[in-house]
């Protein structure tokens, strides 16, 4: 059975995006079964693997919100995309279309666990679901927090990088009392990081302080070419594997694998 982490942040330009897909493609050079399901309007991670949103008949809006083709139901296994270019990954995409899918939401029976129904349905077709979270904290990412097992935080290493964070923290607690009281936090992901400047590493001794014990020993430094590959509609292991951002996710997804037994509790949360 797949485990699922949540990439969240409800601030953007923290690397949410940059993180799903990279964290997706190495676990899946790693010979992981990696699936990836883009849970942002904007959907970033779907045109940063290389597919056209214009182009895609259905999605994880469809999904959501239970369209159906000739009285079929529209499941995950129906608009997954395989990405060519890595045998293991496959993409569950997102359209503009999934903005307005918390208002349709709205008076639907268990709304909160749509997301979770639909993964559970392939839950045991993969070794990894990786959800691309969208920046806020609206009905999209309770139902991505209700269906994780686990959510990882990315955290930008400057000014301001911590505001907002507490109540980041209290939707996951909000989340485990009354949705889901196995989620629990996979850990916090410095990013965008530049051990050149002061404010990146004292940035970087807040985040261990507010999160202790629960901080990734792998920090993604400031790489022009991360910047660039999702330009190219590749992840940074086919743009440029020589690069930094490409050493760092895969170290970053070896020290996922390596902690797969860890269960952070709640309390470790602060």
């Amino acid at each position: 059975m797949a485990k699922v982490i949540a990439v969240c942040n409800q601030k953007g330009g923290v690397g949410k995006t940059t993180t799903s897909i990279n964290l997706s493609a190495c676990l899946s050079a790693a010979e992981r079964r990696t699936l990836i399901i883009d849970m942002d309007p904007q959907s970033n991670a779907t045109t940063g693997l290389g597919f056209d949103k214009s182009k895609i008949d259905f999605s994880i809006y469809d999904v959501l919100t239970d369209r159906s083709e000739d009285s079929e139901r529209i499941t995950i296994d129906k608009i997954k995309l395989k990405c060519d270019s890595i045998k293991y990954l496959d993409l569950a995409p997102a359209t503009p279309d999934l903005a307005g899918a918390e208002i349709e939401l709205v008076n639907a029976i268990a709304r909160e666990k749509k997301l979770c129904d639909a993964i559970n349905a392939v839950r045991d077709q993969y070794d990894y679901i990786i959800i691309d979270s969208p920046p806020s904290l609206g009905l999209l990412t309770v139902n991505v927090l209700t269906a994780a097992d686990a959510v990882l935080i990315p955290i930008q290493c400057e000014y301001y990088a911590l505001e907002g964070l507490a109540e980041l923290l209290n939707t996951i607690r909000l989340v485990q009392k009354n949705l889901n009281s196995k989620l629990v936090i996979e850990g916090a992901l410095m990013t965008m990081y530049d051990g050149r400047l002061n404010l990146s590493r004292q940035v970087a001794e807040d985040v261990r302080s507010c999160f202790q014990g629960r901080v990734f020993e792998v920090v993604i430094t400031r790489n022009v070419k991360l910047s660039e590959a999702p330009s190219f509609g590749k992840p940074i292991i086919l743009y440029d594997i020589m690069s930094s951002g490409a050493e760092n996710y895969l170290t970053l997804a070896k020290e996922i694998m390596q902690n797969e037994q860890t269960k952070p509790t709640q309390e470790s949360i602060g």
